[in-house]
């Protein structure tokens, strides 16, 4: 079988597709045949060395994933080969993997492999948000930064779920209508000086009860002061690179809340709550209540240009690698 490997931190062209030996389950364990790998924003940090945790080297990148099982320990009762499933393990981008049975999760019949692939972190991410953080609530109006990423395009098909107004930022055409497409009911061009106007404009009624930002730099103090008195912002992440710094005042003189979204941090501390969160999400999911967004697909053989492409901000949508059947 083949892995993906980082053998020295650095640029995605540094990664290599090696040959390895098919690994046999040990007690508890399920091997899963990789059907599809999500791709965030945080796997191509770690493979240059600039996440806030190193990892050890040699490296297998790669976290989410949706696939078939194919092989299990004899003390596994749950998971039979053939079943669809999907979860969250290290060295996602391979042919096959280890995975513990008590951390996979059945693919529902209204996913197909690629959506379950780039379902866990993003999702798990904003069912934390809206119902922990926030919360949200159904009416209120949402503004999202970064519409069209990974994080941004499951955050507004979330918030239409929870009853939501979403307004979309994004800085393209091609990625409004992304947005739009994934279920935003209005959007602003955040790249114009004026964007504001046109935010202030389209909540004139309404008012702007929360802001999500996975992007930060120099959209998020303006998104700050759009936001309506008592409103609630969400930090998520900082994929443009630069960490904002509110002013204190403002944040009093709007009687706001600023909210740090940390689900990874949260299920360290308190593993029990992606059990929780995950059947939150598949009852929305099996009801119809929550569509998730589309993804954009490369093959597993082309990690290398696809990740330089996540990396340069060219993906409009979740990343997710294919494999082509074994």
């Amino acid at each position: 079988m083949k892995s993906v490997v980082c053998t020295e931190f650095g640029p995605p062209s540094a990664l290599k597709r090696v040959d390895r030996d098919m690994p046999e389950p040990g007690p508890g364990q399920v091997r899963v045949r990789i059907a599809a790998a999500g791709v965030g924003f945080v796997d191509g940090l770690m493979i240059q060395g600039k996440y806030q945790v190193k990892p050890s080297l040699p490296y297998y990148p790669g976290g989410e994933f949706a696939g078939v099982v194919d092989a299990v320990a004899s003390d596994v009762e749950n998971l039979t080969p053939g079943m669809r499933v999907f979860g969250l393990v290290s060295g996602a981008f391979s042919d096959y993997l280890l995975a513990p049975a008590a951390s996979l999760t059945l693919t529902p019949a209204r996913l197909d492999d690629a959506t379950a692939a780039g379902f866990f972190i993003n999702y798990l991410t904003m069912q934390y948000a809206y119902e922990r953080c926030g919360p949200l609530f159904a009416g209120e109006t949402v503004l999202v930064l970064g519409a069209a990423g990974g994080v941004g395009s499951a955050a507004i098909a979330l918030a239409k779920s929870f009853g939501a107004r979403v307004i979309a930022a994004a800085s393209s055409d091609e990625k409004r209508d992304f947005a739009r497409a994934c279920g935003a009911d209005e959007v602003v061009d955040y790249t114009q000086d004026d964007w504001r106007a046109s935010l202030k404009s389209l909540t004139a009624q309404s008012g702007l009860d929360m802001v999500v930002d996975p992007v930060g730099g120099a959209v998020a103090e303006p998104a700050l002061r759009s936001l309506s008195p008592g409103g609630r912002y969400l930090v998520i992440g900082f994929a443009s690179g630069e960490i904002p710094k509110f002013p204190a005042n403002l944040v009093l003189l709007k009687r706001c809340s600023v909210l740090g979204v940390d689900w990874g941090g949260e299920a360290r501390a308190n593993p029990s709550i992606n059990e929780e969160l995950l059947r939150s999400l598949l009852e929305l999911v099996g009801d119809g209540r929550l569509t998730p967004a589309g993804v954009v697909t490369r093959p597993m053989e082309e990690v290398c240009d696809a990740l330089d492409a996540q990396l340069a901000g060219k993906i409009v949508g979740k990343l997710v690698l294919t494999n082509s059947e074994q």
